[in-house]
């Protein structure tokens, strides 16, 4: 059975907050100063997020071009919210100056959203040539077209902005890593509460609203998937949870990508059967990706390419590598993150260059559901990167009936 999990340890805000605000402005700035840019401009809520902790509507805000932050590397740090709320941003260290974004969206300028491009443009502009001199050089996560041909006819450089911020985010300090722990014990008593309430008539929505409900009641912040499924729905993978009715002796598999206290991500997943004794198929599935998983997290060492670690994997027997997850490790930290690794197979199509380093929190995938049909075991962890290998972030309890032989 799983273990029950305590309450938060954190009922305030924990004295190293502003250290790891620091820390993500300084990994910024360094990912600026190695490619030669003035600065970054960031739309992504997560990329507004890492570089200020200054939160408005985040779910909302990835709808619409309302709010970002311009990042100088040798300037100030400056928040463009979404009103004039200078609150949001009270007593946070890394935002050096506040104003208010001009509606470049069409739904809050509607045809007037060309003007707003333009004059949104002439702001960052202006702060580019008071804090950059000759440096026209500026990365950009994302941004619509008008906004984009307004800055550029102003002999602004735009660069891509999304590979400095995965970059930067990928390393984690100490700080950053008792956040992350946090949002990982959260999302552990989550999935308690999920396994308490797993009986036969329950629906799969009802039974995810359990990790929702844990979730924000423990300051949490939403939940980035609905990846939940039951008996035939589990295989292939990447149905989302329905109304369907959980039946007894169903496989249930799901995939927590949490994003929890301070914003970061639980990404770990598991299997259950629900009120009945495991079938030696379900066993046999279970212990199959319990097998991969548990191969692929002792392969891991820093110093590793993303290729090395791809060619060191394992590997799937062939009647289940068409339904395989799409990448053996990701990154994770305020969300799924760089990198992606894939398999072998796959690596001519969706391969890149890359080095495992220290302080990477990578998920370890698995999915394991035969291409003929069947249900399907999902199962993930969570893994820091060290100095001489891996150590496991995520603790919640395997299923000792799925695991038994005979």
């Amino acid at each position: 059975m799983p273990v029950q999990h305590g309450a938060m340890e954190f009922t305030e805000a924990p004295e190293v907050l502003d250290e790891v605000r620091h820390y993500r402005v300084a990994r910024v700035r360094e990912q600026l100063v190695q490619n030669d840019y003035a600065g970054v401009l960031l739309f992504d809520p997560l990329n507004t997020r890492y570089t200020t902790d200054a939160t408005n509507m985040q779910v909302w805000c990835t709808h619409y071009e309302t709010r970002c932050v311009l990042l100088l590397t040798n300037g100030p740090v400056v928040l463009f919210d979404y009103g004039d709320y200078p609150f949001l941003a009270e007593g946070l260290p890394t935002v050096d100056e506040y104003r208010v974004m001009p509606g470049l969206s069409f739904f809050a300028a509607g045809n007037r959203s060309s003007e707003a491009a333009t004059k949104f443009a002439h702001l960052i502009n202006d702060i580019m040539t008071e804090h950059a001199g000759s440096n026209r050089r500026l990365a950009l996560d994302r941004l619509g077209h008008e906004g984009t041909d307004a800055l550029r006819s102003l002999g602004i450089e735009l660069c891509e902005g999304q590979a400095v911020m995965e970059t930067a985010r990928s390393v984690k300090s100490d700080g950053e890593l008792s956040l992350m722990r946090e949002a990982i014990r959260v999302c552990q008593s989550g999935m308690d509460a999920m396994h308490a309430a797993l009986t036969p008539g329950i629906t799969e929505n009802a039974l995810w609203s359990e990790l929702h409900r844990v979730n924000i009641a423990n300051g949490g912040e939403w939940i980035e998937t609905r990846l939940l499924a039951s008996g035939p729905r589990t295989n292939p993978w990447f149905h989302e949870c329905s109304m369907r009715v959980i039946e007894a002796g169903d496989m249930v598999s799901f995939d927590t990508d949490l994003v929890g206290p301070y914003g970061y991500c639980a990404d770990m997943s598991r299997a259950w059967v629900c009120s009945a004794t495991p079938t030696a198929r379900q066993r046999e599935l279970y212990q199959l990706s319990y097998e991969q998983i548990q191969h692929d997290i002792s392969v891991l060492r820093p110093g590793m390419s993303f290729r090395e670690v791809s060619e060191a994997c394992w590997p799937i027997p062939p009647a289940y590598r068409a339904n395989k997850y799409g990448f053996m490790v990701h990154g994770v930290g305020l969300a799924d993150e760089w990198p992606g690794i894939p398999y072998p197979q796959d690596w001519a199509n969706s391969g890149y260059d890359g080095t495992i380093v220290p302080g990477m929190v990578l998920s370890v995938e698995s999915f394991i559901g035969d291409e003929s049909g069947g249900e399907g075991v999902k199962l993930e962890e969570m893994v820091l990167v060290t100095k001489t290998g891996t150590e496991l972030m995520s603790t919640y309890p395997y299923d000792e009936a799925l695991l038994a032989t005979g």
